[in-house]
Order: C-alpha cells, then sequence, then structure tokens
C-alpha cells in the first residue's frame, strides 16, 4: 500500500470529536496535534467551536493524503489525550463527513478500500480520456449552407485511434454559447477530448479562443500567423488556436479551413499520445500548423 495523496475532500472539511473533556485547554495546541497525527502542515486546522463535550475543527485544504488519515483514531485519541487540559476516555468518537471519515475506520479494512478505490479511479480516469467531442462552428454551418466536413472527418480519425467520439451540435459565433458548450462538456459530460474547428481568425466574428479563456484564462494561445490589424475585416492582428483544460477535459480550437482542420487533428492526436499538458501540446500543434500555412500560404510565424 502506497501513499497517493490529492483526494478531494469535497469541500466536507468539518471534524468533530464527541465526549471529550476540556479544562483550560490550549486550542492552538489540540489543532496542532490533530494537524499533526494527520500529516498536515499545523496552519491547515483550525478549531471552529468548543463547547460542552464537543469540539470541532476544520480543515483548511481541498485535498487530503487518503492514505495518511485512514485508521488514524487510536493515534489520534492518543495523541489528543498527552494535551494539557483534554480529557478522552473510551466514548470519545470522532464523527466526520466525507474522506475525513476514514479517520475512525480500521486501518486494515481502510486501505483496502482505498487500494480498491483508487484502481476505480484510474479505470475511470482511462475511460475519460478516451471519450472525445467535436465541435464545429460558425453560421454557414449551423445554416446548412455548406456543408461541414470538419465534424466527420476529426470524428472518424479519433474513432480509428480508439477514442469515443460524439459529435456535437453545430454552435453558432456567439462566445457565450461556445464557453456554455465548452464548460458542459468537459465539467458535467464526462468528455476527455473537447475539439471544435472554426472561429479562430482576426475577424470580429471569430470568437471561439476567446470563448475558451473565458472558462480557462491560463489556457495557451499560440500565434499561427499575424496580419494587420484594421486593415479589411481584421479587427485582431493576429491568427491563434488555443488549448486549455476545462473539467476533466482537454480543449482544443483548431482553424476552420478543412485542410488546416485534419492536420491540426492529426497533430493533436500525436501530442495527447505523449501529454496533455496545455501548452506541451498547443506548441505541438502550432508547430505543425504554421508548417503547412508556410508551404501553402508563404506566411511567415510570430
Amino acid at each position: 500500500m502506497t501513499a497517493e495523496p490529492g483526494w478531494d475532500l469535497l469541500n466536507k472539511t468539518e471534524l468533530r470529536i464527541e465526549r471529550i473533556g476540556l479544562a483550560a485547554a490550549d486550542l492552538t495546541e489540540i489543532a496542532a496535534v490533530v494537524a499533526g497525527v494527520l500529516g498536515l502542515p499545523a496552519e491547515d486546522v483550525i478549531v471552529i467551536d468548543a463547547r460542552d463535550d464537543v469540539l470541532a475543527l476544520d480543515v483548511l485544504r481541498s485535498t487530503v493524503d487518503a492514505y495518511r488519515i485512514a485508521g488514524r483514531r487510536t493515534e489520534l485519541l492518543a495523541a489528543l489525550a498527552g494535551v494539557q487540559g483534554v480529557t478522552v476516555d473510551d466514548t470519545t468518537s470522532l464523527c466526520s463527513e466525507g474522506m475525513l471519515g476514514w479517520i475512525a475506520a480500521d486501518d486494515s479494512a481502510a486501505g483496502d478500500a482505498l487500494d480498491r478505490a483508487q484502481v476505480m479511479a484510474r479505470q475511470i480516469e482511462r475511460t475519460i480520456a478516451m471519450r472525445a467531442i467535436v465541435f464545429s462552428t460558425g453560421p454557414e454551418v449551423v445554416s446548412g449552407m455548406i456543408r461541414d466536413t470538419n465534424k466527420p472527418w476529426i470524428a472518424g480519425r479519433f474513432r480509428d485511434a480508439g477514442f469515443a467520439v460524439t459529435e456535437g451540435q453545430n454552435l453558432p459565433d456567439d462566445g457565450a454559447a461556445i464557453a456554455a458548450a465548452l464548460r458542459e462538456a468537459g465539467q458535467e459530460l464526462g468528455y476527455g477530448v473537447v475539439i471544435t474547428t472554426g472561429g479562430v481568425g482576426a475577424e470580429g466574428k471569430d470568437g471561439t479562443v476567446e470563448a475558451l479563456l473565458s472558462v480557462d484564462p491560463r489556457a495557451a494561445t499560440p500565434t499561427l500567423f499575424t496580419v494587420e490589424q484594421g486593415r479589411g475585416r481584421h479587427t485582431k492582428a493576429q491568427v491563434r488556436i488555443g488549448v486549455g483544460a476545462v473539467g476533466t477535459a482537454i480543449v482544443v480550437c483548431l482553424p476552420g479551413p478543412h485542410s488546416e482542420a485534419i492536420v491540426g487533428a492529426d497533430a493533436l492526436l500525436s501530442a495527447i499520445a505523449l501529454t496533455r499538458e496545455t501548452h506541451a501540446v498547443a506548441d505541438a500543434v502550432a508547430t505543425v500548423l504554421r508548417a503547412r500555412l508556410r508551404r501553402t500560404h508563404r506566411t511567415e510565424p510570430t
């Protein structure tokens, strides 16, 4: 059994100790003792209430090492008994919801249960990672004015690579609608890869990258090439792609022209086979697209 930190407390951070005696006890010392037994920094545990025979503490963090806290009831009560002014006996109990409830569990049984939970979590993560959804954007595909060739090609390419792929709805050039679709796919529907095509250009109507940034401000947005801002319909100075993270998904915004979309999709497949770090994936996809654009348009990248 090996420790693996980072189990989400899911906002259930309160630990109650019932039928505990207190007589001029130092609450800061009590919090530090509890933190030490649970393997946490002293400043991450505070006493939030002490009345009658109930002591309530709060863990000021979102994750814990579940293996470190599981089955620590006896050790925790013994440590508290050593604090001046604290009395515990056979009736003293620990109460908590969620992950902190493992403190009161039997050590060996808790370890086995956590091992099984980790195996299941890894299986779920692998399943999610291989679920993809593809969106096309733009009024021309929404209205049916043109045939959408990007979505079926990319979906087929990813299916051939072993992904379970959903062909998502066509999205208008509307930042709020695109952002909502990205958020739903990554945070609610359990996709591991979300791909959009279109809306990455320099015109005012192109807002897919901006929609991604609204849900992931740290998304990578490398420039493919620059244009003269203010000339013609160019309201922006560059054409760029976007790669970010939303919930369980890596989100990738590719160009709309079919030849560029398929080149970008192939580059994406190669990149995510090695890493899902957003900036690394963005660099890999952008490098391939810039090379393609240099060959076809003789455009200098930045």
